[in-house]
């Protein structure tokens, strides 16, 4: 697919200490550090259990994506579908057995952390689908037989994970499947046809929809039909985001969030927070720096050798400019809500834990950019 060439010289540790994307580091430290503020903001000021948990996990977990950028680019590729299957078996292993709250049954309670494998998944599956077509010619990428393995595997977890139930999220692993298969070389008329599909079939996939979530979707469509209640958190939001106005009203004073007006601020909602304290200016600048950190992504993709680097980074700076367009629009509310964390700002140690496992695995594509196999 693409040329490769091989690769002897074995990198030192310092050497591969300088050879990290310091740019990239950057963008995600100076993320994780406005996620910090914005979390100690929502407990008041104070330093309490999400703002002190948050800080703790970002921490750890932003030392954990430091090792795994030391890993060889190789072993990456050669665990893609291991790491595929065992999160695949923490999936079904809690939709049978998982931790219950709020009506869905989707962590795995590992005593130090709610895992929800979930969100792991969207990482899972980019490796899996970046080792698949990694050896595969463009010529072959078309052929029925080579698209029942990729489309299996993205609908798998997707059923797994309505099931348990969480909509949101599995149309976020759906996506990120497709944008694989779309990087990967799939022709268009797949997606023609699959939209057709998709359309004639969707009265049928309403009927089957939790009452809630169609809940969700009329209240998007007119959220003043129910503002003291299932319109009240995006009527909320949308107050608190237009009261922040262009330079915010200040750090720690945002007063739909202090005044709890706006319920989950801490979680799907923290953009909502956010905007409101530093405003438009402010929105703009985080904004800069998650284009960045998407562009730093791709960058490290358009320079590796290996056919395996190049789809992996730019499936996840993809996925990720997904979820951040999903989220801020979700609370703006051009989309309807559908449970979709913003990456490193919100609170939740699963959706922490996979971001940071796919950008070690980029940074790793980085340091061994040219490394092939």
């Amino acid at each position: 697919m693409f040329q490769q060439t091989s690769y002897t010289d074995q990198l030192t540790f310092f050497q591969k200490l300088r050879s990290f994307d310091y740019i990239l580091l950057f963008c995600i430290v100076s993320v994780g550090i406005i996620s910090g503020f914005s979390m100690y903001s929502t407990d008041g000021g104070e330093l309490l259990y999400h703002s002190r948990s948050h800080i703790i996990r970002l921490a750890i977990f932003f030392t954990m994506m430091i090792c795994f950028s030391f890993f060889s680019i190789r072993f990456w590729h050669s665990i893609g579908y291991l790491f595929y299957a065992i999160v695949l078996f923490l999936l079904i292993w809690a939709s049978l057995h998982g931790v219950t709250a709020s009506g869905s049954q989707r962590w795995i309670n590992l005593f130090f952390i709610n895992l929800q494998p979930s969100e792991l998944m969207k990482i899972a599956l980019i490796l899996f689908l970046a080792n698949y077509y990694h050896k595969l010619s463009p010529v072959d990428v078309n052929k029925v037989r080579f698209i029942v393995i990729p489309i299996s595997v993205i609908m798998i977890p997707v059923f797994l994970v309505i099931s348990q139930p969480d909509l949101g999220t599995s149309i976020l692993i759906a996506a990120t499947g497709l944008i694989m298969l779309w990087l990967a070389g799939i022709r268009v008329k797949y997606y023609i046809y699959s939209f057709i599909i998709f359309i004639t079939a969707l009265p049928f996939v309403i009927a089957f929809l939790k009452p809630y979530q169609k809940l969700r979707i009329l209240t998007f469509l007119n959220p003043d039909k129910d503002p003291t209640g299932a319109g009240y958190q995006i009527i909320q939001s949308k107050i608190a985001v237009g009261s922040g106005g262009f330079f915010g009203k200040g750090y720690l004073k945002g007063t739909q969030s202090y005044l709890d007006y706006l319920p989950e601020k801490h979680t799907d909602f923290i953009f909502t927070l956010y905007a409101e304290e530093f405003g438009f200016l402010g929105c703009i600048v985080l904004l800069f720096l998650f284009l960045y950190l998407i562009m730093a992504i791709t960058s490290i993709g358009h320079s590796s050798r290996e056919a395996f680097a190049k789809l992996y980074c730019y499936g996840l700076g993809t996925a990720l400019f997904v979820y951040i367009t999903v989220n801020m629009s979700m609370v703006l509310g051009l989309l309807p809500i559908v449970g979709s964390p913003l990456p490193i700002m919100s609170y939740g140690g699963s959706a922490m834990l996979s971001v940071m496992v796919g950008l070690g695995i980029v940074m790793s594509c980085h340091i061994h950019k040219d490394e092939s196999f």
